[in-house]
Formats: structure tokens, sequence, C-alpha cells
């Protein structure tokens, strides 16, 4: 009833940029977060950076500085700029999302498909 559907993956060379979309669909009434995770083989999926209905957001150590997450309320989507991209950023990025179904209703959650980022030469 709810999708999230990312977009903007693909292969760039060490140092490029990225920016990645993610929009949701469905029985939404309002949302209250959204997030980036990635995950790489034989991994947990870990926290890239997050986003609330107020925009305040929280990025994990590894890309401060270096990816910027940014939301219109008004379209359901988040996106993620990725700058001076490394090797080790290469992982399946997914999409998270937190959203109330009505307005009695509590915090439900969905999760995207996942869009392969690949960083090599």
């Amino acid at each position: 009833q709810v999708r999230v559907v990312e977009s903007g993956g693909g292969l760039v060379q060490p140092g490029g940029s990225l920016r990645l979309s993610c929009t949701a669909s469905g029985s939404i009434f309002d949302i209250a977060d959204m997030g980036w995770y990635r995950q790489v083989p034989g991994k947990e999926r870990a926290l890239v950076a997050r986003i609330n209905s107020g925009g305040s957001t929280i990025y994990a150590d590894s890309v401060n500085g270096r990816f910027t997450i940014s939301g219109d309320n008004t379209k359901k989507t988040v996106y993620l700029q990725m700058n001076s991209l490394k090797p080790e950023d290469t992982a399946v990025y997914y999409c998270h999302c937190i959203y109330r179904g009505s307005y009695i209703s509590g915090p439900l959650d969905a999760w995207g498909q996942g869009t392969l980022v690949t960083v090599s030469s």
C-alpha cells in the first residue's frame, strides 16, 4: 500500500558525485522521517543520513561533510547528494520512510528495494 522507490545509483569514479532520489507514495497521511541506509555483502545495513519533517538531519561520521540529505515534504521525496565519493562508499543504498497511514494511526515504516552505487576507477 505504500511504495518507496529509489533512483540515481550507478558507477562513478573516485572523487565524483551522484545524487540519489527517493519518493514515497500510496496510503500516506504524513511522513515523520526519511533516510538513507547502505549495505555491503556480509555486513549489516547501516545508517547514512536521515531527515525529519522539521528539517533536522543526522549523518554517519563516515559521510559527514561529503553527503547532504534534503527533502521535499510536498513531493514525499528525499534526496542524497553524494560528493567526493570513495571506493568504500560502494554499496546498495536503501531509502527508509516513517509515516502515518491516518491521523489516528501509529508510526509505520517502509523500505525501498535499493539502488546500487559503485565507486571505482
